[in-house]
């Protein structure tokens, strides 16, 4: 994921989020990645990528952030004025289990968390519009690792829960790797991220939810395999 500068809202009108999908999808082509999920915010945004070689992800998310900011500056007419991005991205590895479905859920359920919608599948702007047969031109998802349950768009629209909330929000701010504990531990160290895995501090909170759970056929859903 990687956030704006300052807050500053850098999807403001329809065609913010259209010229991101479409350097998105030329990030894709110029190095192959497959996308598993995304989601764009006003300020920020969530991909789930799954590289084919070493390096690929660094270079991906290089050239997409780079080629972002130099047509995101001559978009609006302020080249040479300030920065977009807080900074380099930040990422985490995903087991490919359940927790890999709680990750998709936690991405496509952001503009509902957030109060932007009543809905996930009513945002335009992620991954779930696909799966729903939006049409995105060149951008298209790769085929998921495991099977997406069929009544997946009301999985999306049930809030995640508060544990998954919280070991998310530890994943994303310190780059700690999201599975089984077992699992944790041997890509920690297969992967050089073993101070992750350190207390350090006051514990991370879940994030705050905006939009509050609601009577809907979401709520009554089943969850189904996860």
């Amino acid at each position: 994921m990687n956030r704006a500068n300052a807050k500053q809202r850098i999807f403001k009108k329809r065609g913010d989020f259209e010229a991101f999908e479409k350097v998105l999808a030329e990030a894709l082509e110029r190095t192959p990645c497959r996308l598993l999920a995304y989601c764009i915010m006003s300020n920020h945004w969530h991909l789930l990528l799954r590289p084919y070689e070493d390096g690929d992800l660094s270079e991906f998310m290089r050239w997409l952030t780079v080629t972002h900011v130099r047509r995101w500056h001559t978009w609006h007419g302020t080249v040479g004025i300030g920065h977009v991005y807080q900074g380099r991205f930040k990422s985490f590895p995903v087991e490919s289990d359940g927790h890999y479905l709680t990750a998709v859920r936690y991405i496509e359920s952001n503009p509902m968390r957030a109060g932007l919608v009543r809905r996930a599948d009513e945002w335009e702007w992620s991954s779930l519009a696909i799966r729903n047969g939006a049409d995105k031109g060149p951008l298209k998802l790769a085929q998921s690792p495991i099977r997406i349950p069929k009544n997946w768009s009301e999985l999306v629209n049930i809030l995640p829960n508060e544990t998954d909330l919280v070991k998310l929000a530890n994943a994303i701010n310190r780059g700690r790797p999201f599975g089984n504990d077992e699992w944790v531990k041997q890509t920690a160290r297969q992967l050089d991220l073993e101070g992750t895995l350190k207390s350090r501090g006051r514990p991370i909170k879940a994030p705050n939810l905006k939009a509050k759970a609601r009577t809907n056929k979401a709520t009554k859903a089943k969850p189904g395999r996860r």
